[in-house]
Order: C-alpha cells, then sequence, then structure tokens
C-alpha cells in the first residue's frame, strides 16, 4: 500500500481537513452534537490514516510515542483538576459555576475545560493502541524479511 502514489497524494490533501473537522466538532460540542470524544477519535483516525498509509514508523515521526504516553494521563488530570478546582472553591465536584465571573461565563469554562482534557485522552489512547498492535505488524514484517533474507 506504501506504493500507490494516488492514495498517498489523497491522504495528504484529506488530513488537513478532517483535522479541521475535528477542531470544529471539538468546539461545537457544548452547542450541539459532538465534544471531546467525537473529536478525539477524528482527530486520532487522522493519524492512525496517515499511519496506515506511510507506514508507522512515520506516524510515529509525526506524534511520538512519547508524547502519546504523556497526553493520556494529562487528559485525565485536566478533566478531573476542572471538577477539584471547583471543590477548592466551595461547589460541588465539576459543578464549574465558580470557575467564572458569572455563573453562566463559569458553566462555559468548565465545560471547554473538561470536553479538552477528554479529547486530549481519547485521542491519546487510541493512538497508543493503534502503537502497540501496529508495532506488533511491523515486528512480525521485520522477522518475515529476516527469514527469508537468511535462507
Amino acid at each position: 500500500m506504501r506504493d500507490t502514489v494516488i492514495l498517498r497524494v489523497v491522504v495528504k490533501v484529506l488530513l488537513p481537513a478532517i483535522l479541521m473537522f475535528a477542531l470544529y466538532v471539538q468546539f461545537h460540542g457544548e452547542y450541539g452534537p459532538g465534544g471531546g470524544f467525537q473529536a478525539g477519535v477524528a482527530a486520532a483516525a487522522a493519524v492512525i490514516l496517515y499511519g496506515m498509509v506511510f507506514g508507522i514508523a512515520e506516524a510515529r515521526k509525526v506524534v511520538p510515542r512519547s508524547i502519546v504516553n504523556t497526553m493520556i494521563p494529562l487528559g485525565v488530570l485536566i478533566f478531573a483538576g476542572t471538577g477539584v478546582v471547583s471543590i477548592l472553591l466551595g461547589e460541588n465536584y465539576l459543578d464549574y459555576t465558580p470557575l467564572g465571573s458569572k455563573p453562566a461565563k463559569g458553566q462555559h469554562l468548565g465545560i471547554l475545560v473538561v470536553e479538552f482534557g477528554v479529547f486530549v485522552t481519547v485521542a491519546s489512547t487510541m493512538l497508543a493502541i493503534f502503537y502497540v498492535f501496529g508495532g506488533r505488524a511491523d515486528e512480525a514484517d521485520e522477522k518475515a524479511k529476516n527469514e527469508e533474507g537468511g535462507e
């Protein structure tokens, strides 16, 4: 699949559109269907598509494994930290009203921050799963090539 020039060009054209759609879903989430989970899936799907066409090694250059491993707990920390801040400001866990100067602004800010945490966690978790399972396929391919060359 890596030798298909048309597929590679089409993927390079589609990737920015997929990522823009992910951002649209992320920031439109509090007004309509969508949000952090869906946006995270779309963003991860863009990187996974890139990895399927250009190889997992190339995808790991775009989003290194170290960044993925850092982003998973960071997203959870953002989500949970928003709730802890609410508690420290005297409200219930994930009650966003004290986060802004007015309750409506606090609710809006809280939803954006929590959805961003979900986005980061979902996208990085999907990439981690892809890297693990895709890496096994790459290792099997390398082993098969080495066995063929050794005979």
